[in-house]
Order: structure tokens, then C-alpha cells, then sequence
């Protein structure tokens, strides 16, 4: 006989094993509030970032309701830090969500810069971006568009006064 055929005649095709109703019931259950906490966790996590990006909003002279809209927050986010808004869409498409990612980046640094702050605030902005959103809605500092060299592509409405 030779190696083939015996390996052919040892080779058994085995199944998973069996899991009693139990075991599966007991799987789901854990599965589904995984999935249940990990959804709590990331709607608190937009409350809070649109919280606080409302009121980076407000302190940049845009208005506080379009940190709640999802995408149009990062378009605005994108134009106040001197970038193309576009670049918001762009993050649902492969590979370019990636460099869509570097301008955020770039837009965050001259944000920062807008702020007052140095040119290394922008790592919290990378790495730990709902604290560099709380930070930057509860710190002192104020707008000034003259603080950066990209030019903010937001132009904040000045109300006009009814003529009669």
C-alpha cells in the first residue's frame, strides 16, 4: 500500500463538535451583549465628541448644530482648518480614507495653531482625539483666524440688518 492510500484510508472528515443548546444559547447571550455595550459605548462617545465639538463650533464662529450631523461635522471640521471639505466623504472610500485621514490631521494642526496652541498639540489630537475635542471646548483660549497660515475656508456669517 502505499503512503497515498493510506492516508486516504485514515483521513476522516470530521465535523465540529457538538454543542449542546445551552452551550449555544449561552454564546449568544454573551455575544449580543457585547454587541449592545460596544453600541452604548459608541453612541456615548458621539454625544460627548459633538458636545464639545458644538462648542469648538461656537469659539470658531461656526454654528454649535453642525457638530451633531454626521460628516457635515467633520466637512466643517476640514474647512476651519484651512482644508478641502470634501475630504469628509472621501472617508467612506478605500485607500482614500487614509489620506482623507492626513488632512484631518493637517486641519486639526492649523486648528490648534488657531487656538493658540503649539504645533505638537495636534498628537492629542491623533491619538486621543475626544480629549483633544474636550480640551480645546473648555480651555480659555479663543479664535484667531490670524494665527495660522492656512486660510480658514469657513467665513463665518455676520448677520445683515433688515433694510425697511
Amino acid at each position: 500500500m502505499t503512503f497515498l492510500t493510506t492516508l486516504a484510508q485514515t483521513y476522516s472528515t470530521s465535523t465540529a463538535p457538538e454543542i449542546d443548546a445551552e452551550t449555544a444559547a449561552a454564546s449568544l447571550a454573551v455575544t449580543i451583549g457585547l454587541l449592545l455595550f460596544g453600541l452604548v459605548i459608541a453612541v456615548i462617545a458621539y454625544v460627548v465628541s459633538a458636545i464639545f465639538l458644538s462648542k469648538i463650533f461656537k469659539k470658531a464662529g461656526v454654528e454649535g448644530w453642525i457638530a451633531w450631523v454626521p460628516f457635515y461635522n467633520n466637512w466643517k471640521l476640514l474647512e476651519i482648518g484651512g482644508q478641502q471639505g470634501f475630504w469628509a466623504i472621501l472617508t467612506l472610500v478605500p485607500i482614500a480614507n487614509y489620506v482623507a485621514l492626513v488632512y484631518m490631521y493637517i486641519a486639526m494642526y492649523h486648528i490648534g495653531k488657531k487656538f493658540g496652541k503649539q504645533g505638537t498639540f495636534v498628537l492629542l489630537g491623533i491619538f486621543l482625539p475626544l480629549v483633544w475635542y474636550i480640551w480645546l471646548a473648555v480651555d480659555k483660549s479663543t479664535w484667531n483666524d490670524a494665527a495660522s497660515t492656512a486660510p480658514s475656508l469657513h467665513h463665518p456669517t455676520t448677520p445683515v440688518a433688515p433694510t425697511v
